[in-house]
């Protein structure tokens, strides 16, 4: 699943850190996040969706690989 957290942090000028802590997650959860190796949890995606005021579907765009979880 690709993410646009990067983007959107980098409009904004947060860094990885100031998002974890608004998340209440690890600034290695918002690496491998941004990096394609794990996938957020539905409260997860929430959560970083809403901090953004941005759609979930805005924030993570599936593929159909995806589909099949």
């Amino acid at each position: 699943m690709k993410t646009r957290i990067t983007e959107y942090r980098k409009e904004r000028k947060i860094t990885q850190e100031e998002l974890a802590d608004a998340v209440n997650v690890t600034r290695q959860t918002i690496i491998s996040l941004e990096n394609g190796k794990y996938k957020a949890s539905l409260v997860l995606a929430h959560k970083i969706a809403q901090f953004f005021g941005v759609t979930i579907e805005e924030m993570f765009l599936f593929d159909r690989e995806d589909e099949n979880l």
